[in-house]
């Protein structure tokens, strides 16, 4: 019974020191979550710009005066964006025209083959082999 005791207040002791010693290295490096918030708080100002520094950076060149090389480049991949879209809708709408004025011939085609069609086999009178086979080779 006395092992029981003294595993306990062992097992215990244990337990209250790594608290302890948790909480002082806590204490000393300081908490995980300032750490977070500090790091966010780096990052938000790395992403977003006071309110008056983006208002003057809007106004900051004139009319007349040359576009910066980080605008020019900016407005050129937005023309190139919006080119890219117009082309693959008009290639889009052009395959679709294609498409469908196909499909027109092709029954335009078969409309006429079977009239053909027709036509010979009304005027067929059985005497004579059908027309494939009654062409004079020169």
């Amino acid at each position: 019974m006395i092992w029981r005791q003294a595993l306990l207040l062992s097992c215990f002791s244990a337990v209250v020191l790594l608290s302890m010693l948790r909480e002082g290295t806590g204490a000393s490096v300081g908490t995980t979550q300032a750490v977070e918030e500090e790091a966010s708080e780096d990052a938000k100002q790395k992403i977003f710009m006071q309110e008056s520094d983006a208002s003057n950076f809007l106004k900051r060149r004139g009319k007349r005066s040359p576009k910066s090389r980080d605008e020019v480049n900016a407005e050129n991949r937005q023309k190139l964006q919006a080119d890219e879209l117009w082309k693959e809708y008009y290639e889009e709408q052009r395959n679709e025209f294609e498409n469908f004025v196909e499909e027109q011939s092709d029954e335009q085609e078969e409309r006429s083959r079977e009239a053909v069609e027709q036509w010979r086999q009304w005027h067929y009178d059985g005497l004579h082999p059908s027309y494939l086979y009654n062409r004079h080779h020169i």
